[in-house]
């Protein structure tokens, strides 16, 4: 089963792409979409979409999950985030690839043990699940693998 883990923003979209065979987990691709900072939010949003088709055609997930946002202090960022989030899961949805959420403070609880854990913390404990000689980077793409490995561990979705 491959699964695709998705960190949404604007400038950068984290994604991860872990397969799991039996008990065996794999981390198979992660890295970021980016898109230029100054640039038209409709513009962000085309090339969002077309590096997500270009991901999907790859790869070929089989679920994705994509983490849920959280309202902070800056609305105009949290609804330029849901309209990316927006054109995520609708490809997504049009495709038929089951589809998920998470919230960050699940996803640190069921990677690190604690859901108030920091960045740095998360991508250590990923970095050894995987065995990987680097801390994932940026920290968009750590997100989004912890997403996608969360997701392998669930058993009966």
């Amino acid at each position: 089963m491959k699964i695709l883990g998705i960190d949404p923003w604007t400038t950068t979209v984290g994604y991860a792409i872990v397969e799991k065979e039996w008990n065996i987990f794999s981390l198979i691709d992660y890295g970021v979409i980016e898109t230029l900072p100054k640039i038209p939010l409709e513009q962000k949003l085309i090339e969002i979409w077309a590096d997500l088709v270009w991901l999907i055609d790859l790869h070929k997930p089989d679920r994705a999950w994509v983490e849920k946002l959280f309202f902070n202090t800056n609305i105009t960022t949290w609804i330029n985030v849901s309209h990316a989030r927006w054109v995520i899961i609708h490809e997504i949805a049009r495709r038929w690839i089951s589809l998920y959420e998470y919230t960050p403070l699940q996803i640190k609880k069921a990677i690190t043990s604690n859901g108030q854990a920091k960045k740095a913390q998360l991508q250590k404990a990923i970095q050894m699940i995987f065995w990987l000689d680097d801390i994932p980077k940026p920290d968009d793409a750590a997100d989004a693998i912890g997403i996608a490995y969360m997701t392998a561990l669930e058993r009966d979705i």
